[in-house]
């Protein structure tokens, strides 16, 4: 049941997450106001609008995170909003311009909108793990935990979510505000998208049956289902006892996992997957040896990763919100078929 007749607001709608959570607040019966920079374009291929509940509940607006008070004429009447956009791109020209300052810069477009307008009750805001951390450690991570590596020059976009998320909570801190903020720090989103596109997480998968990850390396990734990612969003919202950060994580699997799971699910008979086992110390040698010449963001990605553990705390999340997790094999396998049924595996990189 809505806990709110007005509709909520989503931010980067067509975005690998917005675009599930639009999905999940239209089968709950919400209304639904999603902002894209380019409306006719999102209308034109019919992802959004052909949602069930859409044509009812759906409006698309147009609205740019680095345009000051591009949100303020969106939020009319609005109770919630989820501001899930920002940039993912791990090679970029400028750091600052393309990372930093979309991230930064639209949480702060989004709140000091939200600050203008009387309706607004809460803000859920998609930051990331790497707000919390630029890799792995022996002991446990929690939402105490904050990044403090990263830089414009080592793990950029680790950085612009650090700065953006830092920037949020400033920002409450600041005087009385009229709304609360929530905040959701997912790992790495996998899983099927709602959306006919490709993003960093899927070129990870895309890379295993292209060629480009020839070996199986000794890496443990969190990830999270990006329904799951969907769900912690909307229980933020609709929990009235929701407060500060939470982590959220379904697991770390090793590498080796994701081939045995596509092997089982049968692509090994469409594309070339990873034979050849280095995920062992000698193998990780090698594997630190090659990255030399591997371009920086690959090398920011992979090397201080061999063999890192990550350990997250998520008994916030699920005990304050109830939250609890999809299976990872299903994760992992759902996600495969999804880019194996679009035509992404085996994709050369342009």
């Amino acid at each position: 049941m809505p806990i709110s007749q007005s509709p909520v607001l989503v931010t980067g709608a067509t975005g690998f997450v917005a675009a599930e959570l639009v999905k999940q607040l239209l089968a709950a019966g919400y209304r639904v106001r999603g902002t894209t920079r380019n409306v006719e374009k999102a209308v034109e291929q019919g992802e959004l609008t052909s949602l069930p509940g859409a044509s009812e509940r759906l409006e698309l607006v147009a609205a740019d995170l680095n345009e000051p008070g591009a949100f303020t004429p969106h939020m009319t009447d609005v109770e919630y909003v989820l501001h899930t956009a920002s940039p993912y791109i791990l090679q970029v020209d400028d750091p600052q311009r393309d990372l930093v300052d979309p991230a930064v810069n639209g949480t702060m477009s989004v709140l000091h909108s939200a600050a203008e307008t009387p309706s607004v009750k809460r803000i859920v805001l998609t930051s990331s793990f790497a707000a919390v951390s630029n890799g792995g450690r022996d002991e446990p991570y929690s939402e105490a935990d904050w990044n403090e590596e990263s830089s414009l020059t080592n793990g950029p976009y680790a950085y612009s979510k650090t700065m953006a998320e830092r920037s949020a909570w400033d920002f409450m801190e600041e005087e009385n505000r009229h709304f609360d903020l929530v905040v959701i720090n997912p790992v790495g989103v996998i899983g099927p998208s709602v959306v006919n596109r490709v993003n960093q997480t899927h070129e990870f998968m895309i890379g295993m049956t292209n060629g480009q990850a020839p070996a199986i390396i000794d890496m443990s990734f969190p990830i999270v289902d990006v329904r799951d990612v969907a769900k912690a969003h909307i229980l933020a919202m609709e929990t009235p006892e929701a407060h500060g950060r939470y982590l959220t994580s379904a697991g770390a699997p090793p590498f080796r996992r994701y081939i045995d799971v596509m092997n089982d699910a049968g692509l090994d008979e469409h594309y070339e997957l990873p034979k050849l086992g280095l995920d062992n110390p000698v193998g990780s040698l090698v594997v630190k040896g090659l990255m030399l010449t591997q371009p920086k963001g690959v090398r920011e990605a992979v090397s201080p990763n061999l063999g890192a553990k990550f350990d997250l705390n998520t008994s916030k999340i699920e005990n304050e919100l109830g939250m609890d997790w999809m299976d990872i094999d299903t994760s992992i396998h759902d996600q495969a078929m999804d880019l194996h049924e679009k035509g992404y595996l085996g994709k050369q990189p342009d």
